[in-house]
């Protein structure tokens, strides 16, 4: 990483990548495990997740003949939950099958746009002014900004930004760091215009979400309480959120985020794509997924390389004043670079 990044829940110095490639015949497919380091945003960690799809997952599949990746997906849910090794493992397959049909992914999913619209993620910082300078220099390159917040950084930090800022497009992320007794907090909120309050409750609740968006005029987005289309079922009928973010990794894998997007698209929710630090492999993913239609509002989706010091990909991720091209490239439109992957590769299994 080029800095740490801090969030209410974790602190993150470097980034454990962990990669699957798969062969269909002589194409390969590459996907990327968005699981972190430890078990902190979920329970899945690399190390963890590198054990299931060895042992469980990848001999689901391995020899077996699909005609299409939605089969992949309903053999691997013979195993319960480790959406995000899922995640690799199905991204995989798409990218191989969309090379085989020479089609780019966000064209084989449906996409309606070659370019999306990128907001970018700031994490906690040591000091306001530190968060300050940062907003500054990224308002030109991005059409949103998003803030972490938490216990002791919250509405004292949203005012110091409207004032010395104005009103720019602001949101803020607690990732579940509060409960309703800080109704009141919430409430402060509501004065500084923002776009939405994502998570602000405990990650697996959706009740008392509903209760709080009922006294709030800010849309609360959902992120680590929506993790397959029955928790997005279960939002709906409860009126828990106005806004979803989809994260392929957290929802088990494209098959399932295309389905958590058609159903926000019936129901009046707004959706965005979010980031988990990946590299070009799971950030392709992103691009592609942000192109779909009812993506309404910018994505967390950067150029890689604004966190970690260096891709292990060949295709630059172009930015300019918030908008970012699609890749042409048939498949996940990007290519892992082979030199760069030997430079940082730590252990490599083989599945047969």
């Amino acid at each position: 990483m080029k800095f740490v990044f801090e969030t209410s829940v974790e602190r993150i110095p470097e980034k454990d990548v962990l990669l699957v490639k798969i062969k269909i015949d002589d194409v390969e497919g590459w996907g990327e495990c968005t699981a972190g380091s430890g078990p902190y945003y979920a329970y899945e960690h690399v190390e963890a997740d590198a054990i299931t799809i060895r042992r469980f997952l990848a001999p689901l599949i391995v020899d077996r003949e699909f005609s299409k990746p939605e089969e992949i997906r309903m053999e691997l849910e013979k195993i319960r939950g480790w959406n995000m090794a899922k995640h690799a493992i199905e991204t995989a397959i798409w990218d191989a099958y969309c090379k085989i049909l020479n089609v780019p992914l966000w064209k084989m999913l449906g996409g309606i746009r070659d370019e999306i619209i990128c907001g970018v993620s700031i994490g906690i910082k040591d000091s306001v002014d530190e968060l300050i300078s940062e907003i500054s220099r990224e308002l030109n390159n991005y059409a949103r900004i998003k803030i972490k917040i938490k216990p002791g950084w919250d509405v004292e930090i949203v005012k110091k930004i409207r004032k010395d800022l104005g009103d720019i497009p602001l949101q803020v992320d607690a990732n579940g760091a509060y409960t309703l007794e800080h109704a009141k907090m919430f409430k402060e909120l509501d004065k500084y215009h923002l776009i939405m309050i994502e998570q602000p409750l405990h990650y697996e609740d959706l009740s008392d979400h509903a209760e709080l968006q009922k006294i709030l005029k800010t849309p609360i987005c959902l992120d680590e309480s929506i993790k397959n289309v029955y928790n997005m079922k279960a939002a709906i009928k409860l009126g828990s959120c106005k806004i979803v973010n989809i994260k392929p990794g957290r929802v088990g894998g494209i098959v399932e985020a295309k389905k958590i997007h058609d159903i926000c698209m019936q129901n009046n929710i707004g959706n965005w794509i979010g980031g988990m630090l990946e590299t070009g492999i799971g950030r392709s993913v992103l691009v592609a997924m942000a192109t779909l239609p009812n993506i309404k509002y910018a994505s967390d989706i950067t150029p890689p390389t604004r966190y970690l010091k260096e891709d292990i990909v060949d295709e630059d991720f172009e930015l300019r004043k918030g908008r970012m091209k699609t890749f042409k490239d048939a498949g996940i439109g990007v290519h892992i670079n082979e030199n760069k992957l030997r430079k940082y590769l730590v252990k490599a299994w083989r599945v047969f």
